[in-house]
């Protein structure tokens, strides 16, 4: 079972994103904070994960950066997903494996994950 840690300040879309991808077969851990987004992703072993850019403390382009700065998990693939106009932008300047702009249709969020796993699963 692939394992997702989703990082979004929206307790819904949490709740809604863990619900569904959990139906797919996913192991899905959630924060609503990413002060810590080292420590957690150490902790709960990822496959891939999800990004908000608004996420509290720290940010969703400085969580990256700091995932792509650490030896131990820079190999994780994160998709960003965010309503911000610029996320395109964002996604190639953060080293972002893919991004998905909200609102979203979770069949593409769905869609967006494996693709991103047989890639990454494909390029090892």
């Amino acid at each position: 079972m692939k394992r997702v840690l989703i990082y979004d300040d929206d307790e819904d879309i949490l709740f809604l994103s863990g619900m569904i991808l959990g139906a797919y077969d996913y192991s899905v851990e959630v924060r609503s904070r990413c002060e810590d987004i080292i420590h957690d992703i150490e902790l709960t072993k990822p496959d891939i994960i999800l990004m908000d850019l608004a996420i509290p403390m720290i940010g969703g382009e400085k969580g990256i950066s700091l995932v792509r700065d650490s030896p131990s998990v820079k190999n994780i693939p994160v998709i960003l997903f965010s309503a911000n106009a610029d996320i395109e932008e964002i996604c190639k300047n953060t080293g972002a494996d893919g991004y998905l702009k909200k609102p979203f249709n979770i069949e593409d969020l769905r869609k967006l994950i494996e693709a991103t796993l047989i890639k990454v699963q494909a390029s090892s």
